[in-house]
This record gives structure tokens, sequence and C-alpha cells, in this order.
């Protein structure tokens, strides 16, 4: 064959073959334009607007069970797995919807986590004829609450009736024994007692609502330490003789906090009162007060029994004794704890807590630091001043 004659063969069945290339990729193409794409579900207009501003946290499903919408609030509690509902529960209550379109509500508990529980309240509705609005608020905090309160209730109503009681057995036995002076005195003294432990419970009860909304004090004022701790140790002076313990007040700098003064002087005082009631007679208790920072830490620290470690985490619940029995014999409420908590707080100050059985424990109120403090030159160690009038506080039961 001629050369010439080849050469513009293959020029020819290259361009056929070219040609044949550029159409099948423009038919393909066409073809793919022709496939219509997967609607998506119609959500209603606004619907995302809507969700954004909700407090609940909100999903809309469609017919599949796919989430096509969800608030950020339903990300953050983990109520979606890729683009499914996470819980068994909801998916139910979403087939039970669709079924009927009938709205349900519902309160359960769902699994969060590492055997994490909350208390949700679930509503679910029909919001086409294909998608589901699925609404779920979180009531943990809530029940949490009402379930504090229900607990407190019951408590104060049982510690009320232990001095009320022993308050009518004794008018009762006063009664029988008028002819008998001696038991007269005898049982007029222990009703004093119990009358004493009454008031005491009644007004921590009155404190302790008061504090415990934890909103900062209105008008604080500046507060000095070293007197603070000083005028504790005075108040438990008499106490702390009788069963012959050494209270020692140290203070590295005459330091100032802003806060209430008598909240703040209450404060250290249960813990005093909590370490001379919790230690063994011939002991020691240190109240000291160091800088550290913008932070002032008044450590109340003894030489007492010690909390086991399982414990720890319960000594600030209301009415809770690390000992019953001698919170019993020193006539403690249970509520001085607690109450220490709640003054932190509302200082945007917290607690902080170590002890080791049989060697002790360490309570130290942690506070922020006012600007003003005394020159260096004006400051004094500051030693237990002697009592003038006899302590009248009760020792109080950890809780």
């Amino acid at each position: 064959m001629d050369p010439n004659i080849a050469f513009a063969f293959g020029i020819a069945l290259g361009l056929l073959i070219g040609a044949c290339v550029v159409w099948a990729w423009r038919y393909s193409e066409r073809q793919q334009e022709d496939i219509p794409a997967r609607p998506d579900p119609e959500v209603p207009p606004g619907a995302e607007a809507v969700l954004a501003v909700l407090r609940s946290s909100a999903v809309i499903v469609d017919a599949a069970d796919r989430v096509v919408k969800a608030s950020a609030p339903a990300h953050v509690m983990g109520l979606l797995q890729d683009t499914r509902l996470e819980h068994p529960t909801l998916r139910d209550l979403v087939h039970q919807v669709r079924r009927d379109g009938q709205v349900r509500e519902q309160e359960i508990g769902l699994g969060f986590g590492r055997g994490g529980q909350r208390h949700v309240l679930v509503r679910v509705a029909p919001l086409t004829s294909r998608l589901v609005l699925v609404l779920v608020e979180d009531r943990t905090s809530e029940r949490r609450v009402e379930m504090i309160r229900r607990d407190f209730v019951a408590n104060v109503s049982h510690e009320l009736k232990t001095p009320v009681g022993a308050l009518n057995l004794l008018a009762e036995a006063v009664g029988e024994a008028r002819d008998d002076p001696e038991a007269v005195v005898r049982f007029s003294g222990r009703m004093k007692r119990e009358g004493a432990r009454l008031t005491r419970l009644v007004q921590q009860i009155i404190e302790l609502s008061r504090l415990q909304a934890d909103s900062l004090v209105d008008e604080p004022q500046e507060v000095d330490v070293a007197g603070l701790i000083a005028t504790a140790a005075e108040r438990n002076a008499v106490d702390a003789e009788v069963r012959g313990i050494e209270v020692t007040t140290r203070s590295d700098d005459q330091m100032y906090v802003l806060g209430d003064s008598e909240q703040l002087l209450q404060a250290v005082n249960n813990l005093v009162e909590n370490a001379i009631a919790y230690s063994e007679v011939g002991t020691s208790v240190t109240v000291d007060a160091a800088r550290v920072d913008d932070m002032v830490r008044i450590a109340v620290r003894d030489q007492g029994i010690g909390i086991a470690q399982a414990e720890i985490d319960r000594i600030f619940e209301r009415f809770y004794r690390v000992d019953p029995a001698r919170a019993r014999s020193t006539g403690g409420t249970g509520l001085g704890l607690s109450i220490v908590k709640h003054v932190a707080a509302s200082h945007a100050g917290s607690v902080e807590v170590w002890s080791e059985p049989g060697q002790g424990s360490s309570f130290t109120l942690v506070l922020p630091a006012a600007a003003r403090t005394h020159d260096p030159d004006d400051f004094e160690t500051l030693q237990p001043a002697p009592p003038t009038v006899p302590s009248v506080h009760a020792q109080e039961a950890r809780s």
C-alpha cells in the first residue's frame, strides 16, 4: 500500500475514534443530567430557624427514620448516632406517632456515657405527612432539686421530732417529780439543753434556706481574716478546754476578704466546732490563714477520727453525719458543713477537704482576697484569746 494512502487512512481512523469517544462522553453526561436527584424531605419554611432558638433539643426525622434536621443542643446531648436517633426509646415513640398521628409526651430516663442517666421530657408530634418532630427537654437538674427538697423536708421533720419529743417527755417527768427538787433540777437542765438544740436547729435551717441559692453577697465589705479566725477560736475556747484540746491560730499576714462578716464567721466557727467535736482528748486543733496568689486559704486542721474516703463526697449533705452517736452526744444538727459550702459559694469561693481515718482532717475555706492588706510592720501572730463568756455554741456534727 502506498505510504501516503496508509497515512491518510490512519488519520481518518483516529479522527473517527476520537469523535466516537467525545460523543460517548457527552451522551453519558446527558444521561446523568436526566437522572432525577433524590429529593430531600421538604422541611417547612422557617423550621430550621425555630429549631435554633428552642430551649429543648429538637430533631426532625423522615419516613425512613433518618434525621434530616437537628438543633445544636441535640448534638450536645448525644441524641444522634450518625443520621439516626441514638436511643431505642425515642425511635419507638417516633414509630408510634407515625402509626397513628397522635402527639405523645413522656418522661423517661435515658442512659448516657459510662452509666450516666438523664431524666428527660420527650414530646413527639407529626410535622408533615412524612416528617416527625422530636423535642427532648433535660430535666435532670429539676429532678435532683426535687429529690433534695423531699429529703430535706423529711430530714427536718425527723430532726425536729427528736428535741420536741424529748421536751414533751421531760415536761411530763417534771410534773411527776414535782415533790422531788433534785429530779426537777435534773430534768429542767435537760430541757434547757434540748431547747438550745431545737433553737440552734431552727436557726441553721433558716440560715441554710437563705444561703442555698448560692447567690453572691449583695453588699460585700472588707473582713479582717485574722480577726475572723481569732473570734472563732475564742468562741470555742471553753469547749476546747473541757476536752483538753489546744486551739492555736496562725496568720502570715493580716489579710482581708470581701463578703458578709457574719456569714464568714459562722462558716469558720462551724469548722472549728467540728474539729473540736471530732478530736480526741489531749490533741490539738490549728486554724491558720495564708494568701496564695489572689486567694485567701483558711485551713482548720485536727488530729481527730478522720473521714473515710467513701464518705468525703457526702459530708456536705444536709443532716449527714460521719459519726451519728457522737453527733447525738454533742448536740450537732448535721447542717454545719452544708452551711460552710453555701457560704463559700456565696462568696465566690470553695471548700477543700483532706482526711485520713485515724490521722485527722483538714478543711480549707478558699476565698478571693481583697486588695487592701495591713503593712507587714503591723503584723502580729495571733494566739487564742482567753474567753470572757462561756461558749453557747454546741459542737457541730460533720454533715
